[in-house]
């Protein structure tokens, strides 16, 4: 009988600080120059949304990993924002990450959730 590793080496792993700097790069390059616009927001958030997950996805070496990116955009007005998220994985190659921008007229709050399957 042959001993099959069922978990990823540790260089193949969702690693959470590697990912949040990439969601910062993303974050800083898309935003940098962009005003809050209601209009906008759901089509820029879907992009940067792909964007995140492209940027994973061809700079880390993650096979048989599923990504998923959320993002929120919403007007900067000093009010004050809570998320919070749930998950019931495997502790071991499962994580997340997230990052936040902030201008004068917006803030973006995105994260991106990788699981291992099995």
């Amino acid at each position: 009988m042959t001993d099959v590793a069922i978990r990823p080496p540790f260089h193949q792993k969702f690693r959470p600080a590697l990912v949040k700097a990439l969601i910062a790069d993303v974050l800083a390059e898309r935003l940098a120059d962009k005003s809050y616009n209601s209009e906008s927001s759901s089509n820029m958030s879907k992009e940067i949304a792909d964007a995140i997950k492209g940027k994973i996805k061809s700079e880390m070496e993650l096979p048989r990993y599923k990504l998923v990116v959320q993002v929120v955009i919403g007007e900067q007005r000093g009010q004050g924002l809570r998320m919070g998220c749930r998950g019931f994985w495997d502790v071991d190659t499962d994580n997340y990450a997230e990052d936040t921008y902030r201008s004068d007229s917006l803030f973006c709050h995105a994260a991106a959730f990788g699981v291992y399957l099995y």
